[in-house]
C-alpha cells in the first residue's frame, strides 16, 4: 500500500455527506426514509439569554434548482458579506454535470441573485476555486455539452463580474499558490500540468504524466524558493520519480530530482518541514523522510515492526505521528511518534481503529483537537471492544474520558471508572447514517463537542451529545440525540439542530458553552436540514441553514443572524482565565503552563474578530511525562513504579 498523507479532517463523502455540517464544501441531497409525523418536544433549558435577546431569520429559495443534487458553498469571509453557491445536477451513471446554477449574495445571505455568465448560452459550471491569498479572486471551470471545449470564468471582485477565458485542455483540478495570488497550477484529466502567472489568462504546459493529488507548492519558511513546487512524475518506462521545478522556468533541463531512483506510485507527501516517500523492492518496502529539505534518510522503525501500510497522521511542531498497520492487523493501526527529524520512531498507542473507504482511502480513528497543541483523541479497538482515549502530551500518556456524574436532567449517571467511561464517535461511524464527528475549532480552544455514550465501550447506534469547555478534563451531557453543530463568534454562540430524517423548524443555541440552551424558530415551515454554514473562521454571528421542504422542492436557504441579540463588544472585564490541566490536575504539560481566557457566563457581548484566546504560556520544570522513549525503547506502564522506558 502506498504511503499517503492522512488529512486531519472528517471524510464522509462516501457515507452520508448531506447530514454533516460541511462549511465551504459540498452538500448532497438524497432521498431518506419516508418522514413520519413527529412532534418536536423541546425544552427551553433555563435560557441564559436575557429577555431582550432576539434572532433575525430570513429565507430564500433557489428557484429552478429542484433537480440539482449537489451544492457547493463559499463564504468569502475577511469582513465580506458575499456568499457564492453553485448548485448542480450530477449524473452518476454518466459521471458528468448536466446542469448548474450560480447564485450570489452580497448581504450575508438575505437575498441571492442568479448569475447569467453568457446570456443566451447554456453554461454548465463543474466547479469553482477560490484564491487562498485573496478570496476576492475566483475561477469557475465550465464544460460544454459536447465535451469538445472548456472555459474558465475569472473574477477579481468576489463574483460581481466574470471574464471568460477559453482553454485548450480539460481541467481536473486547480491548485492556487498559497501566498502569491495570481499564480495557479492546472492538473488535467490526462495527467498534464499547466501553469499560469496571471490568474488563468495565459497557460504554459509544464509536465506530462504527473500523479494526481501529489503536487505541492513550496512551504512558506521551509522551501527557500517560494516559486518551487514538488511533484510525482512517471517516466516513459513506467517508473515514478520525485521531481521539483521552478514555476517560471520548468523545462526538462531544469527539472531536479532530490531523491535518486524510483519511488512507489502515489507515495510522495510534502507537509510542513517534512517530505515522505516509499520504495518497494520485491516484498520489502522502505520508507524515507527529508527534514527541512535535507537529504533523505530511511525511517527507523522498531525491529519488530513489519508494516504493510503506513499513514502520516500529523507533522505539527517538529514531530511526526505515523500510523502503521502491522502484518497481523486487519482493522487497526499502531501509532508511533518520532524525533524532531522524523527519522526514529517509538510506539505511542496500539490498536487504533481504522476503516478502508472507497478508492482505497484509509481513515484512522484518531483526531487532533484544534486550538490546544498536543491534545489528541483516539478510539482503540481490542478484541472487538472500542474505547475512547485522550492524550494531553502528544501521545506520551493516554487516559480514558471521565464520565459526567449526572445526565442532562441532573440525575446520577451511575457511570463510575474503571468500569465505565465516556466514549465518542471521532472520525467515522460504523453506522452510515451517523455523521460521527467531534467538533473542535482553532478559534475556540478547550471547547469539544461530540456524539457518544457512557459505558464500558463505544456503542455505534447510541449518539448522545456531550461537551467539554476545559479541553476534555470534565464533560457534560447536553442532548439525548445527535445534532448538527456550529460554533459562532469563537464559540461564544453554539448552534445545534437535531440530526433527524424528519423536517424541522427549531434550532437550539447556547451562549455559555453549553451550560444552558435556548430555542428559536428559524423558519415558519419545517425543512429537511442538509447542512449548516458560517463564515470561515467561525468569527461572526451569521449562519445559514441549507435544506429543502420536500424531496422534489428547490433548495431552501435560511439566514439566521444573532447580531441583533448582542448590544456591545466584550471588554477585558467580560473574560476570565482558565488553566490547561490534564486529568490528574497537572498544569505542567509538555514543559509548559498554558493559560487561556473565556467569556464569563454572565456577560452578554460579542467577542469579535480580534478576540485572542491564548493568555499566557510559561516554561515549567520538566517531569517524567515530558520525555519520550528513545528509539528501541518502549514505555513501561507498571503500576508498582512510575512509568518509564
Amino acid at each position: 500500500m502506498p504511503l499517503t498523507l492522512l488529512p486531519l479532517v472528517l471524510l464522509l463523502l462516501a457515507l452520508d455527506a448531506s447530514r454533516a455540517a460541511r462549511p465551504h464544501g459540498w452538500l448532497y441531497r438524497e432521498r431518506r426514509s419516508s418522514p413520519r409525523e413527529e412532534e418536536e418536544g423541546l425544552r427551553d433549558r433555563a435560557a441564559g439569554a436575557p429577555e431582550a435577546a432576539s434572532l433575525f431569520s430570513t429565507s430564500f429559495v433557489l428557484k429552478g434548482d429542484a433537480a440539482h443534487n449537489q451544492a457547493m458553498v463559499h463564504w468569502t469571509g475577511d469582513n465580506s458579506s458575499v456568499i457564492l453557491i453553485l448548485t448542480k445536477y450530477y449524473h452518476t451513471d454518466m459521471g458528468k454535470v448536466l446542469e448548474s446554477s450560480l447564485w450570489r449574495s452580497s448581504d450575508f445571505g438575505t437575498l441571492y441573485t442568479k448569475l447569467n455568465l453568457q446570456p443566451g448560452i447554456v453554461t454548465v459550471i463543474e466547479n469553482f476555486y477560490i484564491c487562498p491569498a485573496n478570496k476576492k479572486k475566483i475561477i469557475l471551470v465550465s464544460s460544454s455539452h459536447n465535451d469538445l471545449d472548456q472555459n474558465l470564468f475569472i473574477s477579481t471582485d468576489e463574483g460581481a463580474t466574470f471574464q471568460k477565458q477559453p482553454i485548450n485542455f480539460f481541467v481536473e483540478t486547480l491548485i492556487f499558490h498559497p501566498k502569491q495570488e495570481d499564480k495557479v497550477l492546472a492538473y488535467t484529466k490526462e495527467g498534464q500540468l499547466y501553469a499560469s502567472l496571471d490568474l488563468g489568462i495565459k497557460w504554459t504546459h509544464i509536465q506530462d504524466h504527473v500523479s494526481k493529488d501529489h503536487i505541492y507548492w513550496a512551504v512558506d519558511g521551509v522551501d527557500e524558493d517560494p516559486d518551487l513546487f514538488h511533484m510525482e512524475v512517471q517516466d516513459p518506462n513506467g517508473g515514478f520519480y520525485y521531481m521539483t521545478c521552478q514555476f517560471q522556468n520548468c523545462s526538462e533541463k531544469s527539472l531536479k530530482s532530490p531523491f535518486s531512483g524510483r519511488i512507489d506510485k502515489n507515495s510522495l507527501t510534502v507537509q510542513d518541514n517534512y517530505i515522505f516517500l516509499q520504495v518497494s523492492s520485491g516484498n520489502q518496502t522502505k520508507y524515507y523522510v527529508s527534514y527541512h529539505r535535507n537529504e533523505f534518510i530511511q525511517m527507523k522503525l522498531p525491529k519488530y515492526a513489519l508494516p504493510k501500510d503506513l499513514q502520516i497522521i500529523s507533522t505539527d511542531e517538529s514531530q511526526v505521528f505515523i500510523a502503521i498497520q502491522e502484518w497481523y492487523q486487519i482493522d487497526t493501526y499502531n501509532l508511533y511518534q518520532s524525533d524532531p527529524q522524523g527519522v526514529s520512531y517509538s510506539i505511542a498507542l496500539e490498536n487504533v481503529r481504522s476503516t478502508k473507504q472507497p478508492e482505497e482511502n484509509v481513515l484512522i480513528d484518531i483526531l487532533e483537537v484544534k486550538g490546544v497543541k498536543g491534545v489528541f483523541l483516539a478510539n482503540q479497538k481490542i478484541n472487538g471492544k472500542v474505547t475512547t482515549l485522550i492524550t494531553f502530551n502528544k501521545g506520551r500518556n493516554w487516559d480514558y474520558l471521565m464520565p459526567p456524574s449526572t445526565d442532562m436532567n441532573g440525575k446520577p449517571t451511575d457511570c463510575k471508572p474503571p468500569d465505565c467511561h465516556l466514549h465518542l464517535h471521532l472520525r467515522w461511524p460504523d453506522n452510515p447514517y451517523v455523521s460521527g464527528m467531534v467538533h473542535t475549532k482553532d478559534t475556540a480552544p478547550g471547547l469539544i463537542m461530540g456524539a457518544g455514550n457512557l459505558g464500558a465501550q463505544l456503542v455505534e447506534y447510541k449518539e448522545e451529545m456531550y461537551i467539554t469547555s476545559d479541553c476534555g478534563k470534565t464533560w457534560r451531557q447536553v442532548f439525548e440525540e445527535e445534532h448538527h453543530i456550529l460554533y459562532l463568534d469563537h464559540g461564544g454562540v453554539i448552534v445545534a439542530i437535531k440530526d433527524t430524517s424528519i423536517p424541522l423548524k427549531i434550532l437550539k443555541f447556547s451562549v455559555d458553552e453549553g451550560q444552558t440552551w435556548s430555542t428559536h424558530n428559524f423558519t415558519s415551515i419545517s425543512v429537511y436540514v442538509d447542512g449548516l454554514l458560517s463564515e470561515p473562521g467561525d468569527e461572526t454571528l451569521v449562519m445559514t441553514v441549507f435544506g429543502h421542504i420536500s424531496y422534489q422542492s428547490d433548495w431552501e436557504l435560511v439566514k439566521v443572524d444573532f447580531r441583533p441579540s448582542f448590544s456591545r463588544e466584550c471588554t477585558d472585564e467580560d473574560y476570565e482565565s482558565w488553566d490547561l490541566t490534564n486529568l490528574q490536575g497537572d498544569r505542567c504539560i509538555m514543559g509548559q503552563q498554558r493559560t487561556f481566557r473565556r467569556r464569563k457566563n454572565s456577560s452578554w457581548c460579542i467577542k469579535g474578530k480580534n478576540f485572542m484566546s491564548a493568555l499566557s504560556s510559561k516554561v515549567c520544570e520538566c517531569s517524567s511525562s515530558d520525555f519520550l522513549c528513545d528509539y528501541g525503547f518502549e514505555l513501561s506502564l507498571s503500576k508498582s513504579e512510575p512509568s518509564m522506558c
